[in-house]
């Protein structure tokens, strides 16, 4: 699954940097995660970077964008691909 940036979200700009793939962003209200670019940073790392740095858990799954570890290591293969 993709991850998800709830409203309890309190900009501390924290999760942003530690993204591998880019797919956070600062939105209107709260930074969002882009689902087309996050692979719970499968292929980078073992655990998904910004859940471990955000300060007010914010950041649960996002259940209208599952995937399996296989599909998310493909789109992180295919996101590497894409950038080189």
């Amino acid at each position: 699954m993709a991850l998800i940036i709830t409203d309890e979200c309190i900009n501390c700009d924290v999760c942003e940097p530690e993204c591998p793939n880019g797919a956070i962003t600062q939105g209107e209200e709260i930074y969002d995660i882009d689902p087309s670019l996050c692979t719970e940073c499968v292929g980078h790392y073992e655990t998904s970077q910004c859940v471990d740095v955000c300060p007010v858990d914010c950041i649960p799954l996002d259940p209208a964008h599952e995937e399996t570890q296989d599909q998310l290591q493909a789109k992180y293969e295919r996101l590497m691909a894409q950038s080189a």
